[in-house]
């Protein structure tokens, strides 16, 4: 039997164990990594080669909507189940909008877990119950995927998203640059276009931002004023 082969990308170690306890009951998946980072998750999707990603939404230093857009980008033929504890609007279009194929509120089942692993990799979509008749009807209202989402990211490429996320963060430019391996010369001229893009020209304006489109959660940052 071949195995479908899963990467788990969960910031929380008590989180991840139990979805590792969980899967390794099951005879037909195979985990083969486990990231705490978004960025991480994206490096280790490139060299394994998952056939299932399980990424939880909000990731440190890379969020799992951009973590996804950038796995996706380079393994078209991997699929991604979002993992989150919202079940609004926002949240479910986005990560559609990012190419995730599954989305799970964190209060499903485990047997929903294991279900949603097996439809994406036939090639279906999986959706918790809870927001699967909602998501259809809202598809039939609006068939244009990614309305919202795009409309939030104002056209900001994946390094600014990046460089955005680490801002609201509280990184400084120096930590940012070392985060992403790029000097801090040109974090600056990232944060100069967002702030031109976004016609934001405070650190607490572009923390704001990125709590509204999604890029972080309310709860990353403690501190907005």
């Amino acid at each position: 039997m071949k195995k479908i082969t899963v990467l788990l990308a969960e910031d929380h170690l008590i989180v991840r164990e139990g979805f590792r306890g969980l899967l390794k009951g099951e005879r037909d998946i195979e985990i083969i990594g486990e990231a705490e980072t978004g960025r991480q998750a994206v490096q280790l999707a490139k060299r394994l080669r998952p056939a299932v990603v399980v990424m939880d939404i909000a990731m440190p230093q890379l969020n799992g909507l951009e973590a996804t857009r950038q796995i996706l980008e380079a393994l078209p033929a991997t699929k991604v189940i979002m993992l989150s504890a919202h079940s609004d609007d926002a949240y479910v279009e986005q990560a559609t909008a990012a190419g995730a194929t599954g989305y799970l509120i964190k209060q499903a089942s485990s047997h929903a877990l294991c279900e949603a692993i097996r439809e994406v990799q036939k090639g279906n979509t999986f959706f918790s119950p809870s927001i699967g008749k909602h998501l259809k009807h809202q598809y039939e209202k609006s068939p244009q995927r990614g309305g919202l989402s795009k409309r939030r990211n104002a056209g900001l490429s994946s390094r600014e998203v990046e460089v955005l996320q680490l801002i609201a963060e509280g990184k400084a430019n120096k930590e940012t640059a070392s985060e992403l391996g790029i000097s801090t010369k040109t974090v600056e001229k990232h944060r100069q276009h967002l702030m031109q893009k976004l016609n934001i020209h405070d650190t607490a304006g572009l923390t704001r931002y990125a709590v509204s489109a999604g890029i972080i959660e309310s709860s990353v940052q403690l501190t907005i004023v």
